[in-house]
């Protein structure tokens, strides 16, 4: 349901890129157009001035929408599916960046326990993967991400834009930035501590166009962020599906 076709990457300070469009244009009109509304979404102070909607987040509210809309449970299933990160680990291989995951199901790994018990083999199997997605929104009026890394518990991070070609006004800014820390002390932050906006030097910004996905990996160093848009009263949404592979606990 992604296209990697035209999937751009650049390595230096971690692998992050971005590939448009990334949805067929008629599944994408009808995501857009089906969005969640403001009032299902958690409002997350400590990151930001973001709202989220996702199975942390008012876990009720985004279970109950996705099954409502056939669009979103159709995408939920397929992102929640055997073939979702096989397919992402593949287009990042095909752009030098292999991570070594080799997803297994969980049919597969509990077969594969049982060969290595029934032949003596204690070989732990690889760490388990499992996706997740929430519904992200920014007010254009403001709304900022603090500079972090991510947890160390993810992988690779999906950011795909919600926004109607002619909905966004990009003088508003709305791009995640690639940062890397003015004081060399902060460079390694494997366990996501937050950073201040002035302790970073933007070294590109992937503005935040419709139809895009923006792909990273979490490294001890992915400093990235949103820094605070200028839309002064404008009611719009920097709307955004944040994607996750992450090991399961």
């Amino acid at each position: 349901m992604f296209s990697y076709d035209h999937l751009q990457f650049r390595y230096e300070p971690f692998p992050i890129g971005m590939a448009r469009p990334a949805i067929a244009p008629d599944l994408y009109r009808e995501l857009v157009a089906s969005y969640p509304p403001r009032e299902l979404f958690a409002y997350l102070p400590k990151v930001g001035h973001k709202y989220s909607l996702s199975e942390k987040y008012n876990g009720q509210e985004y279970a109950r929408f996705i099954q409502s809309h056939a669009a979103w449970r159709e995408l939920h299933a397929w992102i929640k599916s055997d073939r979702f990160i096989p397919a992402v680990m593949e287009a990042l291989k095909a752009h030098h960046v292999d991570l070594g995951h080799k997803h297994l199901s969980d049919a597969k790994r509990a077969l594969k326990t049982v060969r290595n018990l029934a032949r003596g083999r204690t070989r732990p199997l690889p760490p388990r993967l499992a996706t997740r997605f929430e519904f992200s929104m920014l007010p254009a009026d403001g709304g900022y991400i603090m500079p972090h890394t991510d947890s160390p518990s993810k992988i690779v991070t999906l950011i795909v834009s919600m926004a109607d070609e002619s909905e966004w006004n990009p003088a508003f800014g709305g791009g995640t930035d690639v940062n890397r820390p003015k004081d060399e002390r902060l460079a390694f932050n494997r366990m996501n501590a937050q950073a201040g906006f002035d302790d970073m030097e933007v070294l590109d910004n992937f503005a935040f166009t419709p139809n895009q996905v923006v792909v990273f990996v979490k490294t001890f160093n992915s400093w990235h962020s949103v820094r605070p848009m200028t839309g002064a009263g404008s009611p719009l949404m920097r709307r955004t599906l944040t994607i996750n592979i992450e090991t399961a606990g």
